[in-house]
């Protein structure tokens, strides 16, 4: 029998800067069923599951997943890694893909590559990812790990950064640790001049629009197909740009190892 891959997309309502932003409308639908309905074109065969928290608050993304038709776990509301090793458990998980649910513009022909460099050595790798260092768009984070490589994390990691963000054990600690990284093909690097994730209303406006912009004529439009509408109308761009370059990394410069002040910015407002 082959390996089972299980993609866990992490999705809560709570947010400390835009509360419920994976249920905000686009086109008729929420962030997160435009996130999965672009998770299903993976080429790769994938189980997909959508892992949220037991409270209350998050009944809406249960709701939501099976909708989809998309199982839902629930686990805890602020240890990310033990949600994110007990999803994979639950459904039997060889090999388990980290999928943010803030990445609502993510392109599955980059999930795919991700996950076929992965693959293609039969063992060679505990961790692939496209993000160290990052060299794509911010919002087409994809992190590949085998089951035995995300228990060892959940074993030992603890720090409290280490249990939001998951996989920072995993990357901070390359010595106990196959690791891989894939870099965009085109040779470019705009993982801090574009920014394709949500965080800010302003990113959900720049989403919104892309998606006006590009989904009707093509549902599965492409990373690529979305640097091009920048190009032609850059306006789109400046939505968010003030943003571009800002992310998690700053709160923890003092902590991270293998981060560097020049990966994240402070946000100018």
């Amino acid at each position: 029998m082959g390996l089972k891959i299980v993609i866990v997309v992490q999705a809560r309502m709570s947010s400390s800067r835009l509360s419920g932003k994976v249920m905000l409308p686009v086109l008729g639908k929420s962030l997160l069923y435009r996130m999965i309905e672009r998770l299903k074109l993976v080429r790769n065969e994938v189980q997909l599951v959508v892992a949220t928290s037991h409270k209350g608050d998050d009944d809406i993304i249960e709701y939501e997943s099976l909708k989809m038709g998309v199982p839902c776990f629930r686990g805890d509301l602020n240890n990310l890694l033990d949600r994110h090793y007990q999803a994979a458990k639950a459904f039997e998980a060889d090999i388990v893909l980290k999928i943010p649910s803030d990445c609502p513009l993510i392109d599955p022909q980059i999930v795919d590559n991700v996950l076929d460099v992965f693959m293609a050595d039969g063992g060679k790798y505990d961790y692939v990812s496209n993000l160290h260092p990052a060299t794509y768009p911010d919002g087409n984070d994809v992190e590949v790990m085998t089951i035995d490589c995300l228990k060892r994390a959940w074993q030992v990691a603890v720090k409290p950064l280490e249990l939001e963000h998951t996989t920072p054990y995993i990357w901070e600690n390359a010595g106990r640790f196959r690791i891989g990284n894939v870099s965009w093909e085109t040779g470019l690097d705009y993982s801090m001049s574009h920014r394709f994730t949500i965080d800010y209303e302003a990113d959900y406006q720049f989403i919104k629009r892309v998606f006006e912009e590009l989904y009707e004529a093509n549902p599965a439009f492409t990373c690529t197909d979305i640097i091009n509408l920048l190009e032609a109308k850059p306006g789109i761009y400046n939505i968010n740009a003030q943003y571009a370059g800002v992310n998690w990394y700053r709160h923890h410069l003092d902590e991270l190892k293998t981060i560097t002040a020049e990966q994240t910015k402070i946000p100018a407002v």
